[in-house]
């Protein structure tokens, strides 16, 4: 049964752990160090001195890239997971679970294939 009694372990939890947060938080500001200076407060880079602007534009195609990697990499989270139970659910839905994964797969070929001819991929 769901009564608001029920919920207090989790409201207390929530509140150990707001409270935690604020609290290290809060402590580490008045204990730590507040030494600035211009060395500390210059850009970092991997032990590389920055040189330049680093404010320069370059090609969408690397974020289009990346973000098409994303999306279609996604499929694959759902696709194993059912892959894995498909004989159970086949037991349960029949074939059915086998139609949805087609229109799951179609609906992915369709935004592949406007990907493609919009030449998304297409480098210069």
């Amino acid at each position: 049964m769901n009564t608001p009694q029920s919920y207090l372990p989790i409201l207390i939890q929530l509140l150990v752990a707001l409270g935690f947060v604020a609290t290290t938080m809060v402590f580490t500001h008045i204990i730590g160090p507040k030494r600035k200076s211009d060395k500390k407060m210059d850009n970092f880079e991997c032990g590389i001195e920055s040189e330049g602007n680093a404010r320069n534009p370059f090609s969408i195609k690397y974020f289009l890239t990346a973000i098409l990697f994303v999306l279609f990499d996604v499929e694959v989270i759902f696709m194993y997971p059912w892959a894995v139970n498909f004989r159970s659910m086949q037991q349960e839905h029949g074939s059915m679970i086998f139609i949805e994964m087609l229109v799951f797969m179609a609906l992915l070929l369709i935004g592949f294939f406007y990907v493609i001819k919009r030449k998304a991929l297409d480098w210069e």
